[in-house]
């Protein structure tokens, strides 16, 4: 698994720091009785606990996803396309180009300890 270099880290989250102080209203998607799944959250809060941040996916699926995961390619590569297709979020939450079934799916297999290498052939498939 590679590494993200600290100081390319430090960047990403001050970009999204200096969003967060310019927009501090918060948007927060209706929520429907099925997201009752582990990898989603189920507290009603909109805010992120400590070491965790908040993604939907285009389905409008909330995920709270631990920091750990940014030093996994796959999470920061959708993070890229996000921003790419969507741009960065102003007052808005961060949205995932991609459904919730995938990213079901990405989350089993961080959890797993699925290998980088090993995690890019089974999302080729």
């Amino acid at each position: 698994m590679t590494m993200i270099s600290a100081k390319k880290l430090i960047k990403m989250a001050r970009r999204w720091q200096k969003f967060a102080a310019k927009q501090r209203k918060r948007i927060v998607f209706p929520r429907n009785g099925s997201d009752t799944d582990s990898s989603s959250s189920t507290s009603s809060s909109s805010i992120a606990g400590k070491s965790h941040f908040l993604v939907y996916t285009i389905d409008q699926r909330r995920y709270v996803i631990p920091l750990a995961y940014l030093e996994n390619e796959v999470i920061r590569q959708l993070l890229n396309m996000s921003e790419e297709e969507f741009g960065l979020p102003s007052g808005g939450p961060i949205t995932l180009p991609c459904d919730s079934d995938f990213m079901d799916y990405i989350v089993s297999l961080i959890k797993k300890g699925v290998a980088a290498a090993d995690l890019h052939k089974a999302l080729l498939l």
